[in-house]
Parts: C-alpha cells; sequence; structure tokens
C-alpha cells in the first residue's frame, strides 16, 4: 500500500475541502494556542463572554482584526473549532438573515493553527466609518452582545 492510500484510509488524513476558520483580533497568540471563553468582546462591551467567535470569510475576519481592542497590530488567526458551533446570532438574527457572513460562535475553545500574515485592510475612512457605527450603537445601548 502506498503512503496515499494510507493517508486515506486515516481519519487524520488532511482534506483540500476542509473548512477553514480565522478569528480576527489584536492579540499576540502562537500555533496551538487556545482561544477560550471569558474574555470582553471586540466592540467595547464590557461584560464577559461565553462564548468564542469566528468566521469562514476573510472580510468578516478583517474586521474583527481592524476593530479589535487593544494597541497592537491587527492579526488574523487561522483556527478550528474543538468543540460543537452555532451560526452566531448576533449577526444571523438581527442584521444578516441567513448567515452571508458565515460567522459562528462555540462556547469551547478555538485552537490556533497557523496566522494569515498578508492581507488587505479595509481603507482607513471604512474602518473609522465603522467605529463610528459602533460607538453611535453604544451610546443608544444597542450594541448588547447575545451571550
Amino acid at each position: 500500500m502506498s503512503h496515499s492510500e494510507k493517508e486515506l484510509q486515516s481519519n487524520t488524513a488532511p482534506s483540500p475541502f476542509a473548512q477553514t476558520f480565522f478569528h480576527g483580533t489584536k492579540a499576540d497568540l502562537k500555533v496551538g494556542d487556545l482561544i477560550t471563553v471569558g474574555f470582553s468582546a471586540n466592540n467595547g462591551q464590557e461584560a464577559q463572554l461565553r462564548h468564542v467567535y469566528f468566521t469562514a470569510t476573510l472580510d468578516a475576519a478583517i474586521w474583527g482584526a481592524e476593530l479589535a481592542r487593544g494597541d497592537g497590530r491587527g492579526r488574523i488567526y487561522l483556527v478550528e473549532a474543538t468543540g460543537p458551533l452555532e451560526d452566531d446570532p448576533n449577526l444571523t438574527n438581527k442584521k444578516f438573515p441567513g448567515n452571508p457572513t458565515m460567522s459562528y460562535r462555540s462556547q469551547q475553545p478555538l485552537r490556533v493553527v497557523g496566522e494569515l500574515t498578508v492581507w488587505q485592510g479595509h481603507a482607513p475612512q471604512q474602518v473609522q466609518q465603522m467605529q463610528d457605527a459602533l460607538a453611535r450603537l453604544k451610546e443608544q445601548g444597542l450594541d448588547t452582545i447575545e451571550n
């Protein structure tokens, strides 16, 4: 039996069709690190989250990296879920029915499996417009995360 035939029989063989997930943040993480629940949201809400959030679209991950709190540079990590995942109700129930942003959450940690080091962010004026919109939501008390 050839090496590739053995890989095909193994449950751990890499699959070119596996779903790729991204997590945008300003945290400095390493491959193998776990992203866990219990941190505050990137949007400025102070409550500790009971879910970790991630996406299957690069654009949503870029927004996450650009809007994340903190002084570091935005980073986009390739992650894998270690437990069950569900559609992010903060987007799918409120803004984008049907989950076109492919945004998810889990109560179980995400494992960092890599970092996307080359990506192009949004134009500075777009980022500012989004930050302004988020600030207006906060002022109106509409920035609540369904946790």
